[in-house]
């Protein structure tokens, strides 16, 4: 038996390429130490938090964004990108420690049975919720379940005395993609895009297709603070504004051999003046986008530097159900940048990179960013220089307004006090501001935020624990009213017509419109500076 065994092991060597026999080593040294541990380490241990922790610390030493998930952590990661969950459906706020109902998710089973936006959730299933100090966590584990189990609620109605008593059976609740899709003005329309999740695709062409009937040509597509998703997704997004055959992206790694995704059939928006807005928390997903819309002149590309995330991560399973995110290869754009930033200073120090720019007045004034020349390429079509090496740079740089920031409406919002205050405003006016304006455009155009309500949201917030600062309302009421008033529209209707009210007042949207309306100018200034360019 001896020798047998030793024959397996030196036909083992002879059979493994050297990078398996040294692998098959490192795992037998690996299970050693564990079997070392179990057998004589002082306390007892456990070994599946000992195991769990080699992982993570192993996969920090490769780059930032192979990571280890557990089950629960794949299944949390897993639900926005698929684009459904299993509940009740309803979006909800914690308000006076009780579960207040901001609106019934469209067609869920909430409104199916009647549930309406302002009820409050007293009871589930007999159990009192209300008044007990119930998380959000708690929350969606007393709602959520598999789809076609019962669940029943308890509700609290305003205006009624008695508590109503609704059952409700879960269902497949959509998370949708895109937060909004306007028309703006006579020729134009606004998509916003969170994530590239598996329903984007149809989310967008959607949405378009609802512009289009309203006759639109142009189109602002907002990027900003989307941190990515499916790489395929992606892809398809460009390919709608691309003709048929122009690269999109490609990718390498020393493990995977140089792969190339283009445009393959004609897409939905492949004529029109098409803006993108990007910002540093455009990541990934949407730098694929932004990058081959800039790469091939497709669009103009405006707002501050993007993450910079170049790197694509396949997911590994493991027995137990939880998995690996394992780096496999970098991407590039069209013209062959590398987006990646910098990663050799560890994972700490890459983690502190956006605020690094901060400091350092990047997103002030585009003065502080210095590429050099070796990351120049120029543009396929009308050989523009852009930069790689770190996120996309857009056409036109918009520096963050940061000239209504201040401590007072810092706290107002990180405290959750303004949201708090108009979910209570909305809860007692509703029905009297949906008589009052019927439609959004009233809304728009009719509603202010006058000086008595402002002064009920300060009394409310130094009850609330923030004293009042008359120096920084100053500054800053006048950004504190435009939210306030996204608000009550998010509220009344949906998050598509809080951005129609805020997007008025945000700089990079009014940049984009104003190039949009200006197109042929714009591109006779971007003409005269490539001239002042070239040597």
């Amino acid at each position: 038996m001896k020798k047998t065994g030793l024959l397996l092991i030196v036909v083992a060597f002879i059979v493994f390429p050297l990078n398996a026999q040294l692998l098959v080593e490192q795992a037998f040294k690996f299970g050693k130490v564990l079997e070392w541990i179990d057998s004589y380490y002082v306390d007892s241990v456990n070994q599946e938090k000992l195991v769990e922790t080699a992982i993570i610390q192993l996969l920090k030493e490769l780059d930032p964004h192979s990571s280890y998930l557990t089950k629960e952590e794949v299944d949390e990661m897993n639900e926005p990108l698929v684009g459904n969950f299993e509940g009740i459906g309803i979006s909800f706020n914690i308000l006076k420690d009780t579960i207040f109902i901001i609106t019934p998710i469209s067609g869920g089973p909430s409104e199916r049975v009647g549930i309406m936006p302002g009820d409050r959730i007293i009871k589930v299933d007999g159990n009192n919720v209300a008044g007990i100090g119930i998380t959000n966590e708690r929350v969606y584990e007393l709602l959520r379940g598999k789809k076609g189990t019962r669940v029943s609620v308890t509700i609290l109605r305003r205006n009624m005395d008695e508590l109503l008593e609704f059952e409700i059976i879960r269902d497949k609740i959509p998370i949708f993609s895109i937060d909004a899709s306007y028309k703006v003005d006579k020729n134009t329309g606004y998509i916003k895009i969170n994530r590239f999740s598996l329903t984007t695709i149809d989310e967008f062409k959607t949405a378009l297709a609802g512009l289009k009937k309203d006759d639109i040509s142009n189109l602002i597509l907002d990027l900003t603070g989307n941190g990515g998703g499916y790489l395929e997704v992606a892809i398809d997004l460009a390919d709608q504004f691309l003709d048929k055959d122009k690269l999109i992206v490609y990718t390498e790694g020393v493990n995977n051999p140089k792969k190339e995704y283009f445009a393959t059939k004609e897409g939905v928006f492949e004529s029109g003046r098409l803006v993108v807005l990007i910002d540093e928390g455009s990541a990934s997903a949407s730098e694929i986008v932004s990058g081959a819309i800039q790469d091939w002149d497709r669009g103009i590309i405006i707002g501050r530097r993007s993450f910079g995330k170049g790197l694509v991560q396949r997911r590994c399973p493991l027995p137990d159900q939880s998995e690996i995110r394992l780096t496999i290869a970098r991407y590039y754009t069209p013209t062959g940048r590398l987006i990646q930033k910098p990663y050799d200073m560890g994972k700490d120090e890459y983690d502190l990179e956006i605020a690094r720019r901060y400091s350092h007045g990047e997103f002030i004034s585009s003065d502080s960013i210095a590429f050099p020349d070796s990351l120049k390429y120029h543009t396929l079509k009308k050989k523009r220089p852009v930069y790689g090496g770190g996120g996309i740079m857009p056409d036109l740089f918009v520096p963050m307004d940061t000239t209504y920031y201040t401590d007072y409406y810092r706290d107002l919002i990180r405290l959750g006090i303004l949201n708090r205050f108009i979910l209570n405003y909305v809860d007692h006016h509703r029905q009297d501001l949906l008589n009052r304006y019927p439609q959004l455009v009233d809304f728009k155009s009719q509603f202010k935020i006058d000086d008595k309500m402002m002064k009920k949201l300060t009394t409310y917030a130094k009850e609330q624990g923030l004293p009042e600062n008359s120096a920084d309302l100053a500054v800053s009421q006048n950004q504190i009213k435009t939210l306030a008033k996204g608000y009550i529209a998010r509220d009344l209707w949906s998050t598509s017509e809080f951005y129609e009210i805020i997007n008025e007042e945000d700089p990079k949207f009014r940049t984009a419109l104003s190039i949009i309306r200006n197109w042929d100018l714009y591109e006779a200034n971007l003409r005269n500076r490539q001239k002042m360019l070239k040597p």
